[in-house]
């Protein structure tokens, strides 16, 4: 196991990614002043994000299916855990955005390769009993 998104697993039979980049920053509210620099004062982090990028190979993997189940899942609307391969925990992130791009086309137009990357956002934990998000995770799967 690479990383573990809620219910979904990235491994090298699923979807393996080559890049993982992390992005973090905070804010600071500027208020200006006569004849120096403007104050800043630190209001807080700003959202996380992660972006796992790579390739996959049909012959290899099921990276078509892989990609169509992480789609379904950001229909949940529900932020899921994200989890290191040795167990750390991240936190809970959003699935923002899916991007493809389809290779190496078959006579049938299927792709050989698929070019893929996935930005997720960190967000605070969420209430799982207040929003019914158990049974829309439950309905997703069945």
């Amino acid at each position: 196991m690479m990383i573990c998104y809620g219910f979904f697993v990235f491994s090298l039979k699923t979807l393996p990614y080559k890049n993982m980049k992390i992005n973090k920053s905070w804010s600071w509210a500027s208020n200006n002043r006569v004849n120096k620099r403007s104050a800043l004062q630190f209001t807080g982090p700003n959202n996380e994000t992660i972006n796992l990028s790579g390739s996959v190979y049909s012959e290899i993997t099921h990276g078509k299916v892989s990609l169509e189940v992480l789609e379904r899942m950001a229909y949940l609307s529900v932020p899921m855990p994200l989890i290191q391969g040795d167990g750390v925990p991240l936190g809970f992130f959003v699935l923002n955005s899916v991007e493809k791009t389809y290779t190496e086309l078959d006579r049938h137009g299927s792709p050989k390769k698929i070019d893929f990357t996935i930005n997720l956002t960190k967000v605070d934990i969420p209430d799982f009993f207040g929003e019914g998000a158990i049974k829309d995770i439950i309905d997703i799967i069945i």
